[in-house]
């Protein structure tokens, strides 16, 4: 081909790209130049309804205590391709260790607690699924591999939340009825999703200590919020990620302390006292020792009424 044809042909090349490609979305402008309807709206998106708190919990008791448990292992490593059988491990502990402390815990105080499992585990470890829902606790959902819904498009993350219900359902014998968010990330369709799948609650967002409706651009939406915070999850005391900062930075008594005070506060509200764990973190022989010692401690108090969250849903959506 001679000099002229090649460059014939890269003229029609070139064209036929530029008449078939996507223009570049218009760039958002910063959010000081937003109007304060745009700014409302941002807000208005989901936020915080009605307090769904009861006057009093089941048999006249004061407060509510769910215990919850985030059946992570090596999903976070799996969803960013972290493929070390070193850091694999990690989570592996999980189940080949915290599981069987962690059931044998609650046995021994006749608790009933959630564990929110991502499917991947679920698929990983059914037995583990399996002594779950023998021993009377609840399972939810907690995504597919632990993936970040606010990087993902609608679709994918309906397909995502739907295939986690239809294997937990398989796996475990019961259907969800639940969702705690991997990593508590909402993206603008997640509630859109928890409703069409017709959930009785979700526990992923921070806006109350106490159960609370949920609200889509101001309007009730029948979902039940059971709040969750980070000063009342174990990992960022107990994190551990050799690659980065992350490192344990307090001691098993000084969290004990935290949350010996946020459930003694619960207590003298009458509200409720949600707390999040991982069996991969919290289910270490220093730390599981601390649990025992706050369930000693909620034991302690007269009214402290331990339950699934799917139990204390149930009471609060009686509010509405």
């Amino acid at each position: 081909m001679n000099k002229a044809a090649w460059i014939l042909l890269i003229g029609i090349t070139v064209s036929a790209c530029t008449q078939t490609q996507t223009p570049p979305a218009p760039k958002e402008p910063p959010s000081w130049q937003w109007s304060w309807e745009k700014i409302q709206a941002a807000v208005d998106k989901v936020r915080a309804g009605k307090d769904l708190t009861p006057k009093s919990w089941p048999d006249n008791n004061r407060v509510a205590v769910g215990l919850s448990f985030d059946v992570d292992n090596e999903t976070p490593s799996l969803r960013d391709n972290r493929l070390s059988p070193s850091e694999l491990s990690q989570g592996e502990y999980g189940s080949r260790v915290a599981m069987k402390r962690i059931l044998g815990l609650l046995d021994r105080y006749h608790i009933k607690a959630t564990f929110f499992v991502p499917a991947v585990t679920a698929k990983l470890y059914p037995d583990d699924m399996k002594q779950i829902i023998a021993k009377g606790h609840e399972i939810g959902i907690h995504g597919w591999i632990h993936e970040r819904n606010s990087l993902l498009s609608e679709t994918d993350e309906r397909q995502l939340m739907t295939k986690s219900l239809e294997t937990l359902a398989e796996i475990s014998g019961q259907k969800p009825v639940g969702i705690r968010t991997p990593s508590w990330d909402y993206s603008p369709s997640t509630l859109k999703i928890i409703r069409e799948l017709g959930l009785l609650y979700d526990s992923s967002l921070m806006a109350d200590d106490r159960p609370y409706e949920v609200l889509s651009e101001g309007k009730p939406t029948g979902v039940v919020e059971l709040p969750v915070e980070w000063i009342l999850d174990d990992y960022p005391y107990y994190g551990m990620d050799r690659n980065s900062t992350i490192r344990p930075h307090m001691a098993p008594e000084e969290v004990l302390d935290i949350w010996t005070k946020e459930f003694d506060m619960a207590y003298q509200e009458g509200t409720a006292f949600i707390l999040t764990m991982h069996p991969h973190i919290s289910g270490h022989r220093s730390r599981i020792v601390i649990l025992e010692k706050l369930i000693q401690h909620i034991n302690s108090k007269p009214g402290a009424w331990f339950a699934r969250h799917a139990d204390i849903a149930k009471i609060a959506k009686s509010q509405m």
